[in-house]
């Protein structure tokens, strides 16, 4: 597979599947560094901890740990670094990178992380930048589809507002999943460019045919140094990726510091962002574990 040569992955987990004891979290946490280790899901342990320590539900915990699993899981698995030796940090905005990336083969290697809901991906790029994000297109509480939409109509823009107000002509459903389809698609190219929760998302448009041939306007101006693809998981899930040039005006200055080559030639870059998508490669935990292992 072309992947297995280029640094291309995309891997997911379902973590409905797993339900560890006490004594299984911890041992899939003792893999990973000290400083990764999200709690125990003891129901009385309220230690703050660095990463993952904000998680104190059940599926949260999951969640932070899988992610952290499966960072160290690719950057073994790709690059060939023995565990032990691999060196995960995060930029200022939190956005994880590989700080000891030393293959000449790949010295853009980047990758970007998601969980929501059932699922926790990662996928990885030699070249681009790359942002993924899942969601789960869950109903509201407390109140309609309409009204929990409206809150975010200041991130959208009229065209974005006119296309999922028409899409629920059909069903508020159609409406609620045409909302997270923009949405995932934003949240996608913030974390490739590695912004925060500060940058402004009714900067970015996407138009599309049939939710394909997704092309993005940033102030307005159309973008051909990206492309995007939305992928359904399920019925109640959705992911997107975004890929695109190593040194986009967007780019936070913290995270363009962790690539090493900022050229690129626009017609690789052209032929890089024609690679279709063939979608994700399902891990499971325990699959997981044995890698790190080995």
């Amino acid at each position: 597979m072309v992947e297995e040569e280029s640094g291309v992955r995309r891997w997911l987990v379902d973590i409905t599947g797993w339900h560890p004891s006490p004594a299984e979290f911890d041992a899939a946490a003792s893999l990973l560094p000290p400083h990764e280790h999200p709690p125990s899901p003891g129901p009385f342990n309220f230690i703050i901890m660095p990463c993952a320590c904000r998680f104190f539900k059940e599926d949260d915990r999951k969640r932070a740990l899988v992610s952290r699993l499966l960072q160290y899981s690719l950057a073994h698995k790709v690059l060939g670094i023995p565990f032990h030796q691999i060196s995960i940090r995060r930029t200022d905005e939190g956005k994880p990178y590989l700080y000891n990336n030393q293959d000449g083969a790949f010295p853009n290697f980047n990758f970007s992380t998601s969980h929501q809901g059932d699922y926790v991906g990662i996928a990885s790029e030699p070249l681009c930048l790359v942002g993924l994000d899942i969601v789960s297109v869950s109903k509201p509480q407390g109140e309609t589809v309409a009204e929990f939409i409206h809150h975010f109509s200041s991130y959208l823009t009229d065209h974005e507002w006119s296309c999922i107000v028409r899409a629920g002509t059909g069903s508020p459903n159609e409406m609620l999943t045409e909302f997270y389809r923009y949405w995932c698609l934003k949240e996608a190219y913030v974390k490739a460019i590695g912004a925060g929760v500060g940058f402004g998302l009714h900067r970015l448009e996407f138009h599309h045919v049939g939710w394909t041939n997704i092309s993005i306007r940033i102030d307005g101006e159309v973008s051909r140094r990206w492309a995007f693809w939305l992928l359904k998981l399920d019925e109640m899930h959705l992911a997107s990726i975004a890929k695109g040039h190593p040194e986009p005006e967007d780019a936070v200055n913290s995270y363009k510091k962790t690539v090493s080559s900022l050229t690129i030639e626009e017609e690789q870059l052209h032929a890089t962002l024609e690679i279709p998508e063939e979608g994700f490669v399902l891990w499971t935990v325990e699959q997981l574990t044995r890698l790190l292992q080995d």
